[in-house]
């Protein structure tokens, strides 16, 4: 795609602006999105790190000792590493981290991924059972939601559905 600002040069900058909801995208080669002062390369460095610390910062605010450390959090057994040390780097030392720090990290987690747990990607050509047995969770979740708000009837069909789907995967 060609820079709507030039015409000339390959685009390579994406902006999304939102405003008064009214969404418009442009697409801009570098020169031209420098000169309309919407990309300073020597300023503009994202990283993991940045990017955690923006969500680690975020939130309820929390008891800290007159050293800074949050108090009844102690440092990883294993690594040594203190959970201020893991918002100063946004890494974890070791596996051991994750179940320290595990009060700590679910709120994090949930807020960037939505959820507590990993929801990978699904290879396309091999992923069907895969696909099936996500397909039937989902459908679980509907149906303790349909049962919670007493539609009987719903709940029914979905049932019916997932055992359907239960007897393909068997066969």
């Amino acid at each position: 795609m060609l820079c709507q600002e030039c015409g000339k040069n390959k685009a390579t900058v994406h902006l999304t602006r939102i405003k008064n909801n009214e969404k418009t995208e442009i697409y801009l080669c570098e020169e031209c999105a420098q000169k309309k002062g919407e990309l300073n390369l020597a300023q503009d460095t994202l990283s993991l790190h940045n990017f955690l610390t923006g969500f680690l910062g975020g939130g309820q605010p929390q008891q800290t000792s007159q050293t800074g450390d949050l108090v009844g959090v102690s440092d990883c057994p294993r690594c040594g590493l203190s959970y201020n040390e893991f918002r100063e780097k946004g890494r974890l030392g070791c596996v051991q981290c994750y179940e320290n720090f595990e009060e700590q990290l679910t709120p994090l987690i949930k807020r960037i991924h939505g959820r507590e747990e990993h929801r990978g990607k699904v290879p396309a050509r091999t992923g069907g059972l895969i696909r099936k047995k996500r397909e039937i969770e989902k459908l679980r979740e509907e149906m303790e939601k349909a049962v919670r708000e007493e539609n009987f009837e719903e709940a029914a069909r979905i049932r019916d559905d997932i055992r359907k789907m239960e007897k393909e995967l068997e066969g």
